[in-house]
């Protein structure tokens, strides 16, 4: 497995910056991009925000395929271990989520049993967790990832202690959504009432009387306004102009409150733990509703057997395709990092894509607009060999219960 750089920082993660700047130092831009990879070079996901039931089916994921993907939190990665591939490749540029999808490996692998593994990854206040983890795990672990886990955060506290109390509340996105809970609060709105709710029909009413006047607040539409407001969902610069764009207005608050309204309405709240994390900032009790697919008592034994088949690697998604044979991988999660590149880094990317495709194989990902992001940014001669199935597309963006993304996109391999 690729190790970790030793310096986890901005300033020295030569991959992040080179994936991120794009402007003058001292230009708006620049500095916003800027602003943005200071606060992403931490740990940014503990969970990922991508729902894993809808990336199997869009790709018809099954035995024997090769597949590369994006760390990001590294459930998902685990999820498709359910399905018995070949391989996986994870890639990420930040160093703390390359820790995080190592450490959740060696725990499928080397914590005793399946009630071990939902204690660690889906309870919350368990006080024994750092020290399970130092007991059955931590040796194990490679000894960069083992030094990183034992080190100290920048608060003074050992990291592996974040295990101990509630770990979806660390890192950015989780400081972040503590954070709209505390402003929802000072205007009169406590979010996780919502998880009281049994029916549909009063998700539906709750949203519509509590949470969407939120959006017409003076103070939240000033807020939301700001490029640096959802640099806590990991939301680059480039990323939140996409998002505008899809407002009549050009203005990010009303495409915010339209991603909230899927997350609060269109599904059941006992089926959708994404909503769980988002309105009560943990995983829901077995009486509650469902955990993340990865966490399925019966998908656990094919993941523990299988987590020898992932290597983990600090390494941009085209770097990682430039070291590999031709024709030989068959599945790409992409996420959405492409929102965050120029038209150069998008060809440089597919050029790699299509060259190490195998027939038939099948790219995924999503964007924060509703359009494809590659359509007419790629070059005539990579596009023609590939498939657009829109219409599936679409069926897949209805089902995702993570409801933040405007779009799901499916490219197949067709020459």
């Amino acid at each position: 497995m690729t190790e970790i750089v030793p310096d986890a920082g901005f300033r020295k993660n030569h991959k992040l910056k080179s994936a991120l700047l794009q402007h003058n130092a001292l230009s708006r831009q620049g500095l916003s991009e800027r602003l943005f990879g200071l606060m992403f070079s931490g740990l940014v996901y503990p969970q990922i925000w991508e729902d894993p039931d809808v990336d199997m089916q869009a790709m018809q994921l099954g035995a024997g395929h090769r597949v590369v993907t994006i760390g990001s939190g590294g459930c998902n990665m685990l999820a498709y271990l359910s399905r018995e591939p070949e391989s996986i490749d994870v890639v990420d540029l930040n160093p703390h989520h390359i820790a995080l999808n190592k450490l959740k490996l060696a725990a499928f692998r080397y914590l005793p049993d399946h009630a071990a593994v939902v204690q660690l990854l889906a309870t919350d206040k368990a006080r024994g967790n750092a020290t399970m983890v130092e007991r059955y795990v931590a040796p194990h672990l490679d000894a960069t990832t083992r030094s990183y886990w034992k080190g100290r955060s920048l608060t003074g506290r050992r990291r592996i202690r974040v295990f101990n109390g509630n770990f979806y509340r660390t890192g950015l996105l989780g400081r972040f959504i503590t954070t709209t809970h505390i402003l929802a609060r000072l205007h009169g709105v406590r979010l996780e009432e919502i998880t009281q709710c049994r029916t549909p029909r009063e998700q539906r009413q709750f949203f519509e009387t509590r949470i969407a006047p939120l959006f017409e607040k003076p103070f939240i539409r000033w807020l939301t306004n700001r490029k640096s407001s959802l640099f806590g969902l990991g939301i680059p610069p480039q990323q939140y102009d996409e998002l505008a764009s899809v407002s009549d207005t050009g203005t990010i608050a009303p495409v915010l409150k339209a991603r909230l309204e899927k997350l609060a309405c269109h599904f059941s709240l006992r089926d959708n733990y994404f909503a769980w994390q988002a309105f009560a900032r943990r995983y829901p009790k077995s009486h509650e509703g469902a955990l993340p697919d990865y966490l399925r008592a019966d998908y656990y034994s094919a993941i523990r057997t299988s987590v020898d088949r992932v290597k983990v690697h600090h390494a941009s998604y085209t770097e990682l395709l430039s070291t590999k044979p031709a024709g030989s991988v068959d599945r790409f999660v992409l996420l959405d990092a492409q929102d965050w590149m120029n038209d150069e880094q998008l060809n440089d990317l597919w050029t790699e894509i299509t060259r190490t495709a195998s027939k038939s194989a099948r790219v995924i990902f999503r964007t924060a607009a509703e359009k494809s992001v590659i359509e007419g940014r790629i070059s005539p001669t990579l596009s023609a060999q590939w498939t657009y199935l829109k219409d599936l597309s679409q069926h897949f963006n209805a089902l995702d219960r993570s409801a933040i993304y405007g779009g799901f996109h499916i490219y197949e391999k067709s020459a």
